[in-house]
């Protein structure tokens, strides 16, 4: 089970990589107003989803401790980034304040993960 554990640890930091670098790919864009909801950040939110549903599935049932408050607050988190990207993927331009949010929930839902133990 842990082989298993770690496999979803490790797609799901290709979530995150995903989401995170396509908007990195995008702040050049962002300064002149002209930031886009790419493909890869829609795909790696709905990774991020997947995966870290599955991680909570497969730690309760190998009887780990899941906190549940943390994962709820990730899962908010998730929700609201998903949202945004999903509404504005087919805008041609979107607003710095929705993009520059997505990249801040993201980068806060890292921490999260990480710090809060």
């Amino acid at each position: 089970m842990d082989v298993l554990i770690h496999v979803f640890v490790g797609l799901h930091i290709v979530g995150i990589g995903a989401l995170l670098g396509g908007f990195f790919s995008q702040l050049k864009a962002m300064r002149a107003g002209e930031a886009r909801m790419i493909p890869a950040m829609l795909h790696g939110a709905l990774t991020m989803l997947v995966t870290g549903v599955a991680l909570v599935g497969l730690n309760q049932a190998d009887d780990n401790s899941v906190n549940t408050v943390k994962i709820g607050v990730k899962l908010a988190l998730l929700v609201v980034i998903l949202g945004l990207v999903y509404v504005k993927r087919d805008e041609e331009k979107v607003e710095s304040a929705a993009f520059g949010a997505v990249g801040a929930l993201t980068t806060a839902n890292i921490f999260i993960a990480v710090l809060w133990t």
